[in-house]
């Protein structure tokens, strides 16, 4: 991706969109009609929802609003990006498609204005979390995403519920440092994939991490979730990216 002067592009992960959480969709919605429109690109680095059941669940009126939220803002110039998350790991093409948007791996390394960026959902990062390296490497095998995929909805709903009920419960009983990332994984990272600048969520802790290395400074930018506050991650042509936030009064 190369920008144009003048033009910017932006970033936002774990938003969780769920039916139980009408504030922080309805601060989506205000997100792509206020801010997103204007901008070169738009990369949502997973999490977009709270969990995804599958691309043929295509009754869910929020999934829909979403989708024709984001294909509005293709149809007005602004490339957008989808990565899976490990809540909506088996968000598809089909999905993308129907947001006219891409779905790009994770990870993906991009040219953003001059600088190689290495973009992530940041999961992989938490590698002191065993317990959810070993689910995360589960439920990413085709074999068993096949297998749920097949089952009816209902089921997978219920499923759904459940394992975000688990994970909840999960996470109340794990130390801090456990979930968030592992630095000597950040540092092997970095190294293998040859950039100095990183952008991922995942760990809701929203901050600008720098590092000294043999080859210069290196900057981790984490996203934050969207939680009590909304927050996007900025950046454009010969500036500094910046972290801003969505004003949680805003009516339009």
């Amino acid at each position: 991706m190369t920008a144009a002067n003048g033009k910017h592009t932006l970033f936002i992960s774990d938003l969780h969109l769920c039916e139980e959480r009408p504030h922080i969709n309805e601060m989506f919605f205000r997100f792509t009609r206020n801010v997103a429109p204007g901008a070169e690109a738009l990369f949502i680095l997973g999490d977009l929802f709270e969990y995804w059941v599958g691309d043929d669940d295509i009754d869910n009126k929020l999934a829909s609003g979403v989708a024709d939220a984001l294909m509005a803002l293709s149809k007005d110039g602004v490339a957008v990006y989808l990565m899976q998350g490990n809540r909506d790991v088996v968000l598809g093409h089909d999905y993308a498609s129907r947001c006219g948007s891409t779905l790009i791996p994770d990870p993906t390394v991009i040219d953003l204005y001059g600088t190689r960026t290495l973009l992530m959902h940041g999961d992989t990062l938490c590698t002191d979390d065993l317990e959810y390296q070993k689910y995360r490497a589960y439920i990413r095998d085709p074999r068993i995403q096949a297998q749920l995929l097949a089952l009816p909805l209902a089921v997978r709903h219920e499923q759904a519920r459940s394992i975000r009920t688990q994970s909840e419960a999960h996470k109340s009983t794990k130390a801090a440092q456990i979930m968030d990332v592992n630095a000597d994984a950040v540092a092997e990272v970095f190294q293998r994939h040859a950039v100095r600048q990183m952008i991922h969520g995942h760990t809701h802790r929203a901050a600008r991490h720098t590092a000294d290395s043999a080859k210069g400074m290196l900057v981790r930018w984490v996203l934050p979730d969207w939680g009590t506050s909304c927050g996007y991650l900025t950046a454009s042509l010969g500036a500094d990216l910046r972290q801003r936030w969505l004003p949680s009064d805003a009516t339009t």
